[in-house]
């Protein structure tokens, strides 16, 4: 039996992006900052200049905060009743972002799915493939739980399906709808982490049609006693985010090491990657993969400008930075860089297609 020494390379071949109608951002500070006592507002109001964030989005239908609002009057709503809006949003906004791309679902081999931001059986990479006529063989994965870099988990997992069978046609699809855990907390940590999130959902096909961009190899790394940093934990009014003001400094620590350099970049060394396609977790986290990396300036400006429009959506972030590279034409080297719980820092290498 003859085999074939020489796997095919896996492309991006196109990405469609979808966020949903209501800007919830401003009414977010308005709700949050009454909640403060009055020495800690000034440091709230300076965090909200700060962050470089002037839009994100929700699938609430009003002012989640407002009259009628899910949250009205500092309601705490119950996870079972956050799960039941999951599971009518998520898919709908899901199948919004697949509708944007021009595909035919009958070539669509594998469906991939990254969520964490809720819990739904069948599930929704079920719900979708029924929604679009996908074929009842379709093998389907569904990665949930995994936070801001599961994006890149289910692109390595489609490269590996690709390189593994030519003839695969992956669709990957990631959604997260962070604006249903929402918590009435009168505490600035959490308050300014929740200042961060919004939803969003994204569509990709990966094959081996030499068209879009080529996926390289993927890498993980762990830093040291960090996993206290970033948790969710699923309570019983929603999921629990803890997310560490130290989480920066350690990241901008880690990529001051050669060590860690070296496996973001293959070993080739920063100066040689043309582009960073770095996880928009928020403008501290972005600041410090600018200087623990050493880089220029404007070198993150796509992932800037993702934060700015849409704030931190979780795993679907990454694919809004990774799109907008697309659209403007991707024409060396790339690493793609994500963080979360762990605290973990995955990636993956892409470049131009040959």
């Amino acid at each position: 039996m003859l085999i074939d020494a020489a796997p095919p390379a896996a492309c991006v071949n196109a990405i469609a992006t979808a966020v949903p109608g209501r800007d919830i951002h401003q009414a977010f500070v308005d709700w949050a900052e009454p909640r403060l006592p009055p020495r800690e507002r000034k440091l709230f109001r300076r965090m909200v200049e700060r962050s470089d964030i002037a839009h994100r989005w929700s699938v609430h239908a009003r002012s989640p905060v407002g009259a009628g609002g899910f949250y009205e009057n500092g309601a705490q709503p119950t996870t079972s009743s956050r799960m039941q809006l999951y599971a009518e949003a998520a898919p709908a906004l899901a199948l919004d972002a697949i509708s944007r791309l021009d595909f035919d679902p009958a070539t669509i081999s594998h469906l991939i799915v990254a969520s964490c931001t809720g819990f739904v059986a069948p599930g929704v990479d079920q719900i979708i493939a029924a929604r679009i006529g996908l074929s009842p063989s379709v093998e389907r994965l569904l990665i949930g739980f995994m936070g801001c870099y599961a994006a890149v988990t289910a692109l390595r997992s489609a490269r590996h399906i690709v390189r593994s069978d030519r003839r695969a046609r992956v669709l990957v699809v990631t959604v997260e709808l962070s604006t249903l855990h929402l918590a009435a907390e009168d505490r600035i940590e959490p308050l300014l982490a929740m200042l961060q999130f919004g939803d969003g959902a994204s569509a990709a096909l990966v094959s081996a049609d030499p068209r879009g961009f080529v996926l390289g190899d993927g890498f993980a790394q762990t830093l040291p006693d960090s996993a206290q940093l970033i948790g969710w934990t699923i309570g019983d009014q929603g999921f629990l985010m803890h997310l560490s003001g130290e989480v920066p400094g350690r990241i901008g620590a880690a990529l001051g090491d050669p060590d860690m350099r070296a496996a973001l970049t293959g070993g080739t060394g920063v100066e040689t990657v043309a582009h960073w396609a770095v996880h928009a977790g928020g403008r501290s986290i972005l600041d410090a993969v600018e200087h623990g990396l050493g880089l220029a300036p404007h070198s993150l400006e796509d992932s800037r400008a993702v934060l700015r429009a849409c704030g931190n959506m979780s795993s679907a972030t990454l694919m809004f930075v990774l799109a907008r590279m697309l659209e403007h034409g991707i024409t060396g080297p790339g690493v793609a860089l994500a963080f979360g719980p762990g605290l973990a820092a995955e990636g993956l290498r892409f470049g131009p297609v040959a």
